[in-house]
């Protein structure tokens, strides 16, 4: 059996090779469509989706779940979807998500994952440059009603009639359906109504006339390197990146999390985390349905109430972050807990500290990112350590990874430091919008923007980003995003936002200003104007006032991050 952990290396430049694709184990179809028929009829009984909520438990079986996405696909055929045709999700973690996605999938369309911690400035941008022309959407999510968001975003919305929207705003928009919200906040307003705001059940409906075998013939058509979704990241704009990612992309990592987490059984796999971020989907769908196992829904995180989810349903694998682990252990009821079920927990040692949890698994040390559709490089679980050396693993099947000069491209000797590029099967088609040679090198390689080195063996070790990117909480973070706001802000002269340690955030956001001069501003007053432009995980922690001669800038006025960067650690005494 060929070694996976053995990478092809240039005895001189810093460039491996991972083992041809089609050596590596356990892959079954490639394509969305393809996965889902063989996961479902090897499982077809067995319980695949579960989501209890106060209205009554879902539980599907596998069977259940391709029955459902037939449905959606019927409805998407009837709703005019074709060829590589978008479908926004804009949902929570629910059923309906999954039936969605695979659901386009087999119509032959490409799903959209939209945030729903999405404002109403950054739902345009992210309907618009998406150009779905069939939204699906929760009504209501928290104090966010976004059907009413839509309406506000384009008023002719009110007086169009199903399936008939003809918007200036968003041109390709042709239908839009509603779900009734999962998570309302207390004081959420009773929905607006308006005829261009379908059901879930009149949609389904507009599709029962299509046959289950169109549908089929739709799914033969599909291949793997046909364009299978579109998620939006923080780059180094103000503005998301569209990620267009093949249907293969999707497959391969389903099919590969399992063998990568040394998972042998079926998985009850539970996450806090929303399925628009390709770590969640890509990760809770693989190592549940590639196992025979089932898909514990949660649709937004909360402690207490993941507490008692996974003691009543006997999760095995939890999938968050340190500072989520930290609020289940302030939760109530944590003492008490039965946690026994556990097996497998990403970054996982304050819920292993657990008494109730036997388990000495570790997440495997991997490196990957949005554009190569999460891992790119990693060794399995049981990877012995000295094997893994403190590294990130080396290249998975089928990806090429270099170091090269970032200034000028050229690779490296072997063993020296400089930025990562990548190739390989899981990688993007490219950002929409963009040319080619926009997103790749000469050689299709895609420059991640992170530093690194490569040791003889092949095996990478990342060092964190070249550039300002901020990573909180397992999200990426656009300073000039932020600034570009906060710059809108009466009073501000300068700001410049970085990211500082966090024990369990990894990067916390900060941002650094100076005021006009005579003017006063308030951290609270600033919070609340981003809050109503900027998702929640992009608002920063603390607002620091700087005076001008505090505050570095270079010659053409730009602010120099690193020195305000480290201005702000000894405010607040950081590293100290």
């Amino acid at each position: 059996m060929v070694s996976l952990t053995e990478a092809r290396v240039d005895p001189v430049l810093s460039i491996a090779h991972g083992v041809p694709l089609d050596q590596e184990p356990g892959l079954g179809a490639l394509t969305i469509p393809g996965y889902l028929r063989e996961v479902c009829e090897r499982c077809a009984g067995r319980e695949a989706v579960v989501l209890r909520h106060a209205s009554g438990d879902v539980r599907w079986t596998y069977q259940d779940l391709w029955d459902r996405s037939v449905a959606v696909a019927q409805a998407l055929i009837a709703s005019g979807v074709g060829k590589d045709g978008r479908v926004g999700i804009l949902m929570t973690n629910r059923p309906e998500y999954l039936a969605a996605l695979f659901g386009t999938a087999l119509a032959g369309g490409v799903s959209v994952a939209l945030n729903t911690f999405s404002t109403a400035p950054e739902l345009e941008q992210l309907i618009s440059a998406s150009a779905v022309s069939v939204l699906l959407f929760e009504d209501r999510v928290l104090k966010k009603d976004f059907a009413a968001t839509l309406l506000e975003l384009d008023p002719a919305i009110a007086a169009a009639q199903p399936g008939q929207l003809c918007s200036d705003r968003f041109p390709f928009l042709r239908r839009l359906v509603r779900l009734d919200g999962l998570v309302a906040g207390d004081q959420s307003p009773a929905g607006v109504a308006a005829p261009a705001l379908e059901s879930w059940p009149e949609f389904l409906h507009s599709g029962a006339n299509v046959r289950a075998a169109v549908v089929e013939d739709r799914a033969a058509t599909v291949s793997p390197c046909d364009p299978g979704g579109l998620f939006f990241s923080s780059g180094t704009t103000s503005l998301p990146k569209g990620i267009l990612h093949t249907q293969r992309a999707f497959a391969i990592q389903w099919w590969r999390w399992p063998r990568v987490f040394c998972v042998r059984e079926p998985v009850r796999s539970w996450t806090g985390n929303g399925f628009f971020w390709s770590a969640n989907v890509t990760m809770i769908v693989g190592t549940a349905l590639s196992t025979g196992g089932a898909i514990i829904l949660q649709p937004l995180f909360d402690a207490e109430s993941a507490l008692r989810l996974i003691q009543d349903e006997r999760v095995t694998l939890m999938s968050g972050r340190p500072h989520q682990w930290a609020r289940f252990c302030a939760a109530p009821g944590w003492d008490e807990a039965d946690l026994s079920s556990l097996r497998y927990v990403t970054k996982g040692e304050l819920i292993t500290a657990h008494p109730t949890v036997d388990s000495d698994w570790e997440l495997p040390n991997s490196f990957g990112t949005t554009e190569t559709m999460t891992i790119l490089s990693s060794y399995d679980a049981d990877t012995p350590a000295e094997q893994y050396a403190d590294s990130f693993g080396g290249p998975l099947p089928g990806n090429c990874l270099k170091i090269v000069d970032p200034q000028t491209g050229e690779i490296l000797p072997l063993g020296e430091r400089g930025e990562l590029c990548v190739k390989g099967p899981t990688l993007m088609l490219g950002y929409i919008g963009k040319d080619r040679e926009e997103c790749f090198d000469e050689e299709g390689f895609y420059c991640t923007g992170d530093g690194g080195y490569l040791d003889s063996a092949g095996r990478l070790y990342w060092e964190g980003r070249l550039n300002d990117i901020i990573k909180t909480g397992g999200a990426n973070v656009s300073p000039e995003e932020i600034d570009t706001v906060i710059a809108t802000y009466p009073g501000v002269k300068r700001t410049q936002t970085v990211g500082l340690p966090h024990d369990t955030l990894g990067e916390m956001v900060v941002s650094c200003i100076v005021p006009l001069a005579g003017q006063a501003l308030s951290e609270e007053a600033l919070q609340a104007f981003l809050k109503e432009r900027l998702a929640s995980y992009k608002i920063p922690r603390t607002v620091l006032v700087f005076d001008e001669e505090e505050f570095p800038v270079t010659g053409n006025e730009k602010a120099k991050a690193g020195d305000i960067r480290l201005r702000a650690c000894k405010r607040l005494g950081i590293g100290d």
